[in-house]
């Protein structure tokens, strides 16, 4: 009889930690090289000289958030505005930078590729190699990924399961409305989406019977205890084996 052998929840917060731990460092690797090839440095501090040099001059702040932007008087606006001007007139700032937004753009550009980059890295190429849905941290603690139907994880299901439901849903998602409450364009409505996502993370994570997050529920998939669970290489041998199970059940009954 088919069962789900569930993996222990110490099982998968150790797992996860480790895993989050080397997703961290790959990400910082893949933003140093992504920054060296695009001159980000450079970029940034040929960008902030032009933003102290006019900032001190008018005596503004680029910096500023919308909420601040809101409360500056007409006399600050102003010197804003002139600020603004003689910035875009410069030809070194129009170079670097186009418009005071353009630094803040390449940074999320920066740092979205990264983390991309070190989810397809970690959390698809190395479980596609190992061909159990295996990523470093559960191969350590002995865990498995497989759909539920007990069949290994192809790679459509791994690629919803890293791409839509960890880097775009889990991480992006809320990464981009913590920057947008942080520069003041989201306030209470951005606080609130974020508190439950989280919750219906914790949810389904520890509520649900097969401890199912988001990346599980969209990707049909299951972390389970990799030594003791029976897994078939296609729903065909899924399938036979079901229809073996039943065979041999029925001669046992006695007439």
């Amino acid at each position: 009889m088919l069962s789900i052998q569930r993996a222990g929840m110490w099982k998968r917060i150790s797992a996860a930690m480790f895993d989050g731990i080397l997703l961290g460092i790959a990400a910082v690797l893949f933003a140093l090289i992504l920054s060296w090839a695009l001159g980000y440095d450079g970029y940034i501090d040929t960008l902030n000289e032009r933003y102290d040099q006019y900032g001190a001059q008018y005596g503004v702040d680029f910096h500023m958030s919308l909420d601040e932007h809101d409360q500056l008087t007409p006399e600050q606006s102003a010197n804003l505005d002139a600020a603004y001007k003689a910035l875009g007139e410069d030809d070194a700032a129009v170079y670097v930078a186009g418009d005071a937004r353009t630094g803040s753009s390449l940074t999320l550009i920066i740092v979205s590729i990264s983390i991309l980059l070190a989810y397809l890295a970690l959390e698809f190429v190395v479980p596609m190699l190992f061909k159990n849905g295996q990523t470093l941290g559960k191969k350590i603690f002995s865990l498995g990924l497989m759909d539920t139907e007990f069949v290994r994880v192809n790679g459509v299901r791994l690629f919803i399961r890293t791409i839509l439901g960890k880097y775009t849903l889990e991480t992006m998602v809320p990464v981009l409305i913590i920057l947008m409450i942080y520069f003041g364009s989201l306030g209470l409505t951005g606080t609130i989406v974020l508190l439950l996502i989280a919750a219906v993370q914790m949810i389904l994570t520890l509520a649900t019977w097969r401890h199912t997050p988001i990346h599980d529920l969209l990707a049909g998939t299951i972390v389970i205890d990799f030594p003791s669970q029976m897994i078939f290489d296609t729903q065909a041998d899924m399938i036979a084996y079901k229809e073996r199970q039943h065979a041999q059940k029925a001669a046992a009954q006695p007439y």
